[in-house]
């Protein structure tokens, strides 16, 4: 089977070919799961990096530590070049290693416990027919279609007019109420211009629909020290860190935010949480 061309993918396309949230996608790439490409705020990926991200969820799902996970495929991303192709390719392990058999020739980037086993071919036959609907999907008038449609424009709009985004973002919520990452980009937006209570209120919102997602917390978390003050900023923090123990931002904001409240022995737990996910 051929290579898929080398057009970059959005965080769309691969949320459509790997079958994950967007704001799964985003997840694993903030906590360095994955080194994108970006294109003005969007996020730019390559074949290569589908098959990290692919791999990263699944490692996840095993249990496996996102440390442990990090690098091993980090390592793996940095032997993956960009111009041989990827058919054939094949992640595996058993049971104690993580590692990469390309025809007779098998490596190892990390050692790392998984029962990670999937074939690379698949993402490929994945990537071509999304590109086969490429041009149908932009007949396709449904709601749903119709907000993404509009959500991708308040993207590339965000740069250079983020008004013009925020109508694009409002258009797509009038057709679809549940796009979380319109909520969301809504909220940073209006946090950015210096309207944090605007920003609390429509981060919350994104709350609503999606409770469980760590970055969401966090975003309204920065919000709330700029409009409640450090106690209801740090409960969010420590939701977010509930949630994904491994977010850095998010121990280093809670230290910070633990000294102002006299939490000297909450801080330096976290300070040092922080500096050990960095090193790491």
């Amino acid at each position: 089977m051929g290579e898929p061309p080398s057009r970059h993918l959005s965080t769309s396309d691969a949320a459509r070919i790997l079958g994950l949230k967007e704001s799964r996608i985003r997840e694993l790439v903030r906590v360095g799961l994955c080194r994108p490409a970006r294109k003005g705020r969007r996020y730019a990926f390559s074949f290569q990096e589908l098959v990290v991200l692919r791999a990263a969820n699944r490692l996840l799902a095993s249990d496996v530590p996102i440390a442990r996970v990090r690098r091993a495929l980090l390592a793996l991303s940095d032997e993956l070049p960009q111009d041989r192709p990827l058919s054939g390719l094949r992640i595996w392990a058993d049971g104690k290693r993580v590692a990469v058999r390309d025809g007779g020739t098998a490596w190892e980037p990390e050692t790392g416990q998984t029962l990670l086993d999937f074939e690379v071919d698949e993402l490929a036959r994945k990537v071509a027919e999304l590109r086969k609907l490429d041009a149908p999907a932009a007949e396709d008038d449904t709601p749903q279609a119709r907000a993404l449609a509009e959500f991708e424009r308040g993207v590339e709009l965000e740069d250079d007019d983020p008004a013009a985004a925020c109508e694009a973002y409002g258009r797509a919520l009038a057709q679809n109420p549940d796009l979380v990452d319109a909520w969301v980009n809504l909220g940073r937006i209006a946090h950015e211009a210096a309207n944090a209570a605007e920003a609390v209120r429509l981060y919350h919102e994104a709350l609503e629909r999606s409770p469980d997602d760590p970055v969401i917390h966090f975003n309204l978390a920065l919000a709330l020290e700029d409009t409640r003050g450090a106690g209801p900023a740090a409960a969010h923090y420590e939701r977010a860190l509930a949630l994904d123990p491994s977010f850095a931002d998010a121990h280093y904001n809670l230290a910070a935010l633990c000294e102002k409240l006299d939490r000297k022995a909450d801080a330096l737990r976290h300070y040092h949480a922080y500096k050990k996910l960095t090193e790491s």
